[in-house]
Order: C-alpha cells, then sequence, then structure tokens
C-alpha cells in the first residue's frame, strides 16, 4: 500500500452522543439515534475501511499485510506491526462514565488473566479488551467540560463537607486524619462500597444543599454544584453525581486540550472534541454509567493523588501548523490550517498519519502519477509512510494524527508574485 486513500470510519452510538454533531460534520442526515464516537484507525473493534485499489478493504488487514509500507519500517518494529493510535471525534451531549485507564504493565496482565478465565471479547463484564494502554488527548472543537484527576484534599473535605457532612462525616473524618494518596484511595473505596441505604442518603442530602433556598448566591455559580444537579437530572440514584466535589472540573475552549495520563480518574460531561490516544479500548469504570463496574480492579488501576489538570495550547510550528505537545510515544495531533498561497509540505521520513478535514476544502497533492484527493468537511484519509511527501492547499483546517517524528514546513507561494 503506497498511495493515500480516503477513509470509511465507524459510528458509535453510545446513549451519550450528540444527534447531530456527528452527522453535521459528515454532511449525513440525522439517524435519531445518539451517535457518540467516529473511530479512525485499525483497532479490531471498529477498524476503518480504505477504499484502495477500487475497493474498501479493512485497514487493519492492509497493515497486517503491508506493515512497513503503512507503517515505516521502524514504527513497525517498535509497535508490533500494528498502528500506535486510535484518531476520533468525540460527541457528548450527556456526561460519560466516571472511568480509567491501565498503564502499559496493567493491560498486559489484565488481558492474559481474562483470556485464562474464557471471558469473552464481547461480554458486558470484560475489563480487558486488548493488552495496551489508553493514555490520550483531547481537544475541543466546541467548549468542553469534563472532570479528571483529584481535587486538592482540602478541597474535597470542604466540598462534601458543605454537601453531606450528616451522611459522610465518619468519611471526612477519615481523610482529614489522613490528607495523603492512602487516605484518597480509603475515602474513595468507602465511597463506592458503601451500604444502598447510605448512598441514597448521601445523594438525597447533597441534592438538598445545593439546592436549598439558603444556598449563597455565590455557591449557586459554582460549577461543582451545577453540575451535581446536572448529573444527578440523568442519574439520580448513582454516587457519580457527587463526584464533581472529588475530582478537579474543567472547561476547554475550541482549540484547547488536555492530556489524560493512564491511571486519571476522569468523565467527559459534554462538549465536541478530537480525540487521539493509544490504540485501545480498555476501560474501567466507576459511576454514571449502567455498564460494568469492577471497584477492586478500579482501585488497582487509578493513581490516587492531588493534582490540577494542565491546559494544553498548541505550539507553533510554522504559519500553518500547531501541535499539541504531550509525552505520548504512540501518538502526535497538530492542527494544519491552510490558506491560499500558503502550502503545508509533509517531511519526506515519516511514519502512517490520519487527517481530518473538519473546515473548508483542501487539495491533498502527493505529486505525479497520483490524483489530487479533495479534502472537504467530514472527510479523512490515511497517508502511508511509503508516501514520501504530499502537499495540502486550498482554504481550509484539518487535524493530523501521527506518531511523533520530523515535523513539516510551510510553503509560502504569495513570494512568487509579481
Amino acid at each position: 500500500m503506497e498511495t493515500i486513500e480516503i477513509l470509511k470510519n465507524t459510528v458509535q452510538d453510545y446513549a451519550w452522543g450528540s444527534l447531530t454533531a456527528i452527522p453535521e460534520l459528515l454532511g449525513q442526515p440525522a439517524t435519531g439515534s445518539p451517535q457518540a464516537e467516529l473511530w479512525m484507525g485499525a483497532h479490531p473493534k471498529a477498524p476503518s475501511q480504505a477504499y484502495h485499489d477500487g475497493k474498501w478493504e479493512s485497514l487493519l488487514q492492509l497493515i497486517e499485510a503491508h506493515p512497513a509500507d503503512v507503517l515505516g519500517k521502524e514504527v513497525a518494529e517498535k509497535f508490533g506491526g500494528k498502528i500506535p493510535y486510535l484518531f476520533k471525534v468525540l460527541a457528548a451531549a450527556k456526561p460519560l462514565s466516571i472511568q480509567a485507564h491501565p498503564n502499559l504493565h496493567q493491560a498486559r496482565e489484565g488481558f492474559e488473566r481474562e483470556n485464562r478465565l474464557g471471558i469473552s471479547l464481547m461480554s458486558s463484564n470484560r475489563n480487558y479488551k486488548d493488552e495496551n494502554h489508553k493514555p490520550e488527548c483531547i481537544c475541543a472543537l466546541t467548549r468542553f467540560w469534563g472532570m479528571n484527576g483529584f481535587r486538592r484534599i482540602s478541597e474535597i473535605i470542604k466540598y462534601i463537607g458543605m454537601l453531606c457532612m450528616d451522611v459522610l462525616e465518619d468519611e471526612i473524618a477519615l481523610l482529614e486524619s489522613q490528607p495523603n494518596s492512602q487516605g484518597l484511595k480509603r475515602l474513595f473505596q468507602s465511597l463506592l462500597t458503601m451500604s444502598p441505604e447510605k448512598k441514597t442518603a448521601a445523594i438525597s442530602s447533597a441534592i438538598f444543599h445545593v439546592t436549598s433556598v439558603n444556598v449563597p448566591r455565590d455557591l449557586l455559580a459554582d460549577p461543582v454544584f451545577q453540575w451535581i444537579q446536572r448529573l444527578h437530572a440523568e442519574y439520580p440514584k448513582d454516587l457519580g453525581v457527587l463526584f464533581p466535589a472529588l475530582f478537579n472540573l474543567f472547561c476547554l475552549e475550541p482549540g484547547q486540550a488536555l492530556y489524560l495520563a493512564s491511571g486519571e480518574p476522569h468523565a467527559y460531561l459534554e462538549g465536541v472534541g478530537i480525540e487521539l490516544m493509544a490504540n485501545s479500548d480498555n476501560v474501567l469504570r466507576g459511576g454514571l454509567t449502567q455498564k460494568h463496574l469492577d471497584v477492586p480492579e478500579l482501585l488497582n488501576v487509578l493513581t490516587f493523588q492531588e493534582q490540577v489538570p494542565t491546559v494544553i495550547l498548541p505550539r507553533k510550528r510554522s504559519e500553518v501548523e500547531w501541535v499539541y505537545d504531550t509525552p505520548a510515544e504512540e501518538f502526535s495531533l497538530s492542527v494544519i490550517s491552510v490558506f491560499p498561497k500558503l502550502c503545508w509540505i509533509s517531511p519526506g521520513n515519516r511514519s502512517v498519519e490520519i487527517l481530518l478535514c473538519t473546515q473548508g476544502q483542501l487539495v491533498l497533492d502527493s505529486g505525479p502519477g497520483d490524483d489530487p484527493i479533495h479534502l472537504f468537511k467530514g472527510v479523512s484519509v490515511v497517508v502511508p509512510a511509503s508516501v514520501q511527501e504530499y502537499h495540502l492547499y486550498g482554504s481550509g483546517v484539518c487535524y493530523k494524527a501521527s506518531v511523533p517524528g520530523p515535523a513539516g514546513f510551510m510553503l509560502d507561494m504569495r513570494s512568487s508574485e509579481s
């Protein structure tokens, strides 16, 4: 496989998805069902189809047949002949489950263990769908709300005390006596394992305190209080409605991003974003869901430490490309915004890339012998490593998933004007 190919991608219809965002991106009519994620890549659960030699073929199978051509020799050797990332558009109209992802050692161990136990990959109580970890980067296309990582312990004590002191007095005292990572783990474990009666009482207490007529005006505007009410409207019996008091709330403006490492508890709450991650679908859930919860395994995977989410702003590479720097070895996300007379030129030595156009119209040209490909909103392509160089010109925006490596450059064609 030595040519750039257009992709046909799977849309995941999860209950929390948007009715309109992904259809609008793809220029298709809404189906009436919530469409949550557009997957671009070669994960076995939903590999993209590439239009190759006049027919649609699985990108997973094309990579298996031509690993060095598609991935490049070094990347194929480093990642076992597999594309190391999964590229998505995520469209959340409702909150996702509270979750965390395992590190590489935990994923391999858990995948092998569940295989030995004979748990089907399609089973609802399967934790590990593959043997990979899942660090990820979320980049906002619209205003994007979420939760990530444990708050400062002093903030947790303050909020839980305001909301549920009458029910969770012992749990607050426990954390006050041990204000460290072990105390956080003990608190979280006690919350997830408390009796149904106590959970109901804690939720009722919190809702009473966030809706009371005596709540000060500044607290009414506090996102913690607002999100507790919104989560309760969706999951009235789930203790996860209290978790804005435990986890950091964040709100990304369009163009801002966040990197989430393995083990960090998080939940996406609302918005549309570009998501790029290691090629995995391993999820351990902790609330705001009807799906399988494995509390012991979640506690094993989570990182119990205070943190403050760091918003990533794109670093300018050229007049037309900006990159979101993360520590991930598997992926790099950048956005290319091309204008008339400004052409983006790829590096010659690079690995496999996937491009998604989100705005405008672009022309992708890989040189003599290959027909130019026209990119418009919603169109995605895979660029094999065997394609030595390609140009992007026109007027539009695309997001590029790649493996960390050489940067492309910009050619200013305005200098040739007379």
